[in-house]
């Protein structure tokens, strides 16, 4: 796990100034550029993951390819900084929105080989504890990153962009002395390949189809969610900032020790049961008042721990060796997830405003039932998927005895 660490350090670093903007999503939307529709407030946030979509697969898909890794995350760092800074010149809202689609870009880029990186690295019975660890470091970044936002920003919203771009350019120096590429085996592969990967292990589309669905709904709380706590709640940014903390903190702490877990039950079960937790959580979310809402978030982030590892465990066990590309299929369909969330929560406050109805608690409820109508319809699947596993387990470790008998 040695060479892992300085990864995951990377990964929670990388995802301070990305997330830094969740607490100040109005201030640097209506607050910056007075008079924007709640559409295009809600499209400051989409248009990042717009920008990972294309990237999420092609930076696997290139470093599979090439069987490096360092020399692709190396320049993403250097135009991470480069795009941050430009973030903190006045330019118009067109242009900003253009520059939140290349952060996403090169953020993803960088996210996806750091995450493929960490899984090169660990041995084959270790690989849940290294996706735990970088699920941890990613939740723990988003969280910390948060708290910071509301902070650098309370004087000036515009702080954050400064202190992101510093940070990355940090990051890009340190990453030529730090990191390693591990050994891999040179892979031809082309951008057909991820769906090649997901036809021929079908049952890689079950941690894609719930990562869609958590990242919808993860770009539902940080864009109609921080947008509700700020106007029908009334809370300040640096407030909205710990509320979000309050929820990843625990999900971050708590994603490592999710990832041990997978070594000894099933992610499939880990992830369903989380997921219909994490349903009730949204459900509850829309009907809590201000003064306990610390406490309602708190308990999300404990229910949303059980899902992130073990949907990425899951991954990387079903697609073999090609985990790049497996890992690029996995953000690419939750970089779409995120994408959609804030422009779906959009179309469902229209449409209810429209019938006259209050879109208040409703829009929740409605993201909670998708959770849980995830797992009910694909439980079926879940459960040969789950009995398959279980005896490729059970075969792994016969075999096993028989090699190292007495061990």
């Amino acid at each position: 796990m040695k060479r892992t660490w300085p990864i995951a350090l990377g990964i929670f670093l990388i995802m301070l100034p990305v997330t830094a903007v969740v607490p100040l999503l109005y201030d640097l939307t209506e607050g910056r550029f007075p008079g924007r529709s709640e559409l295009a407030r809600h499209l400051f946030m989409s248009v990042n993951m717009a920008g990972s979509l294309l990237v999420a697969v092609l930076a696997g898909l290139l470093s599979d390819r090439l069987g490096r890794r360092k020399v692709l995350v190396v320049p993403a760092l250097f135009l991470f900084s480069l795009v941050l800074f430009l973030m903190y010149l006045p330019f118009p809202f067109p242009v900003q929105l253009g520059l939140r689609f290349a952060e996403g870009v090169v953020q993803m880029a960088v996210l996806v080989l750091a995450m493929t990186m960490i899984s090169d690295s660990a041995r084959p019975e270790h690989k849940g504890r290294a996706m735990g660890l970088a699920g941890a470091s990613m939740s723990l970044g988003v969280a910390t990153g948060t708290v910071l936002g509301g902070r650098i920003g309370s004087e000036a919203a515009t702080h954050v962009f400064l202190y992101g771009g510093s940070l990355a350019l940090l990051l890009a120096i340190a990453a030529i002395f730090v990191l390693r590429d591990a050994r891999l085996e040179r892979s031809a592969e082309r951008l057909g390949a991820v769906v090649r990967l997901a036809l021929k292990r079908r049952a890689l589309l079950i941690p894609y189809v719930f990562t869609f669905i958590d990242r919808m709904t993860a770009g539902f709380i940080i864009s109609t969610g921080s947008l509700y706590f700020a106007t029908a709640m009334g809370l300040s940014p640096i407030q909205i900032g710990l509320s979000m903390a309050a929820f990843l903190l625990p999900y971050g702490l708590l994603t490592y020790p999710s990832g041990l877990l997978c070594e000894r039950v099933s992610p499939i079960t880990l992830m369903a049961v989380g997921s219909i937790c994490y349903g009730l959580f949204l459900i509850a979310l829309g009907f809590t008042p201000a003064d306990q809402l610390v406490w309602v978030m708190a308990a999300g982030g404990i229910t949303a721990a059980l899902m992130l590892a073990p949907s990425l465990v899951l991954t990387v066990r079903l697609a073999g060796p090609a985990q790049a590309t497996g890992m690029g299929g996995f953000h690419l369909t939750g970089s779409l997830g995120f994408m959609l969330g804030p422009l779906l929560s959009v179309a469902i406050l229209t449409f209810l405003r429209g019938q006259g109805l209050d879109p208040y608690p409703t829009v929740f409820v409605i993201f909670g039932a998708f959770e849980i109508l995830c797992v009910l319809l694909l439980l079926p699947w879940l459960l040969r998927v789950n009995r398959r596993l279980r005896q490729a387990s059970q075969a792994n470790t016969v075999e096993d005895a028989r090699i190292h008998p007495g061990a």
